[in-house]
C-alpha cells in the first residue's frame, strides 16, 4: 500500500495547479466546519462499495435519518455501485461511483480531491480503511474543513505496510470514530492520539425488527457473512454436542461468503445435515429471526455487529464470544451469554442453557430488546455524528 514520500505524502503524488494551494499534507485545516448561513451543510459520505454488509446497511440508515434541513448528503463509491445503490438514490441522495480497478491507483487522490472542490464539501466522512487510505488524503488537498474516519470492526489491516498506510491517513483525519470502546482503546494504542479518537456505537432501527420472542421449537439462527472472522466452523463443531442433549436442535445459517463451501463440507463430514441448513443470502431477516429460538454468533472479532443488535430488537436470546464489542452489547446472564472463542465444548453449553428454559430464554429476549432500545437506536447513532461534523476539527 501506500509508503510516505519526502514531503509525508504517498509517493507519485503531486498537487496539480488546480490543488495548489492545498494545506500541507500532514498540517490541520482549522476552518470552522459549519457551514455558511443558508444552506446545509454538505458531507459525502465515501466507502469502497455499497454491497450488502454491515457498514453499507448502516450507509443507509444515514441517508435514511439524516437531518435535511441541516445536512445536505452525497456518496462516494470508490469501486461500483454495489446492491444498496439503488436505496439511497430512492431516498434522494446522489451517489458518485469511481470505478476504481483493482490494485493501488494513487492517481484516485487526485481525481477524489479534485471532485471534492466540485462539490463544495464541509465535511468528509470515510468509511473503513480503503476509503480512508484514499479519501482522506484528498480531503485535505481540497481544503475540506472536517475530515473523519469511521472503523467499523475491531482490528486493524492485515500486514505491516498496509498498516502503517492506514495509521498515516488516519492521522490526517481530524476524528477517528470507532463504532466500540474496545476498537477505540485499540487504536489509541496503535498510536493515534486518544484526545482524535471518539467512540459512537452503532444502531439499527427497532421498527423494522418488532419484538416477537423466541420462536418455541424453532431454529437457532446465525446470520453472518460467512468469512473466516466469523468463526463458524467452531459452531458447526458444537452442533453434535448440543444434539446429544436436545436431539430435536436445529441451527439456520443465513448467509453466503467465501467460506460456505468448507462449512457445508464440515457439516456433511460431522453427518449434521438433518440439524444444520445454509439458506444463502437473505434479504428477509427479520423473519428468518421471528422464527427461531435464539441467535448465535462465534466471531473471532466484532465491531457492534448489526446482526446481533437485530436478533436482540426481535426479543431473541444470544449466545456470543467475547470479544470486542459483543462485550458492550450482551450482558452475560441478563441478554444472553458470552463464551470463549473457538472453544466448541463452551459454545454447546451456552446453546444448551437457552434451548431447555424457555422461560429463561423470554427473559433474556425482552431484556435484550430492552437494551437495543436504550443504547443502540440507530436514530441516536445519526445525531451523534451529525454533532460531530458541527464540531470544529481538531489539528492532525
Amino acid at each position: 500500500m501506500f509508503g510516505l514520500g519526502r514531503n509525508g505524502s504517498p509517493p507519485g503524488i503531486r498537487p496539480n495547479a488546480a490543488l495548489r494551494d492545498a494545506p500541507n499534507w500532514l498540517g490541520g485545516v482549522t476552518t470552522k466546519t459549519n457551514a455558511p448561513r443558508g444552506r446545509p451543510c454538505r458531507v459525502a459520505h465515501v466507502s469502497l462499495g455499497l454491497e450488502m454488509g454491515g457498514m453499507e446497511k448502516l450507509l443507509v440508515e444515514f441517508a435514511r435519518h439524516a437531518d435535511r434541513e441541516r445536512f445536505q448528503l452525497h456518496f462516494i463509491c470508490l469501486e461500483g455501485r454495489g446492491k444498496l445503490a439503488d436505496e439511497i438514490e430512492a431516498l434522494g441522495w446522489p451517489i458518485d461511483a469511481m470505478e476504481k480497478p483493482p490494485g493501488l491507483r494513487p492517481g484516485l487522490i487526485l481525481k477524489l480531491a479534485r471532485r471534492f472542490r466540485r462539490l463544495g464539501l464541509d465535511v468528509v466522512h470515510t468509511h473503513n480503511e480503503p476509503a480512508c487510505l484514499y479519501g482522506v488524503p484528498a480531503a485535505r488537498l481540497a481544503r475540506v474543513p472536517l475530515v473523519l474516519n469511521t472503523r467499523h470492526g475491531q482490528g486493524s489491516p492485515p500486514g505491516a505496510r498496509r498498516a502503517r498506510a492506514f495509521q498515516w491517513a488516519a492521522r490526517l483525519a481530524g476524528r477517528v470514530v470507532c463504532v466500540s470502546k474496545d476498537a477505540a482503546a485499540l487504536s489509541v494504542r496503535s498510536g493515534l492520539s486518544e484526545n482524535r479518537v471518539t467512540t459512537v456505537w452503532n444502531g439499527i432501527d427497532t421498527e423494522k425488527f418488532p419484538f416477537r420472542g423466541p420462536c418455541p421449537g424453532g431454529p437457532a439462527v446465525v446470520v453472518a457473512r460467512l468469512a473466516a472472522v466469523k468463526n463458524v466452523d467452531t459452531l458447526i463443531r458444537a452442533i453434535p454436542l448440543v444434539v446429544r442433549s436436545v436431539p430435536q436442535f436445529t441451527l439456520r445459517i443465513v448467509g453466503d461468503g467465501p467460506c460456505r463451501g468448507a462449512h457445508e463440507a464440515l457439516t456433511a463430514a460431522l453427518g449434521l445435515q438433518a440439524h444444520v441448513t445454509f439458506t444463502g443470502e437473505a434479504n428477509n431477516v427479520p423473519q428468518q429471526l421471528g422464527q427461531a429460538s435464539l441467535f448465535v454468533l462465534p466471531s473471532l472479532s466484532e465491531g457492534v455487529s448489526l446482526s446481533l443488535l437485530e436478533a436482540m430488537a426481535t426479543g431473541l436470546p444470544v449466545v456470543a464470544t467475547r470479544v470486542g464489542g459483543n462485550v458492550e452489547v450482551v450482558i452475560d446472564g441478563e441478554t444472553g451469554f458470552l463464551v470463549p472463542v473457538e472453544e466448541p465444548a463452551k459454545l454447546a453449553q451456552a446453546i444448551i442453557r437457552l434451548a431447555v428454559a424457555p422461560e429463561l430464554s423470554r427473559r433474556m429476549g425482552v431484556a435484550g430488546r430492552r437494551r437495543v432500545q436504550t443504547a443502540f437506536d440507530v436514530r441516536a447513532m445519526v445525531r451523534a455524528y451529525e454533532d460531530l461534523y458541527q464540531d470544529s476539527p481538531v489539528r492532525p
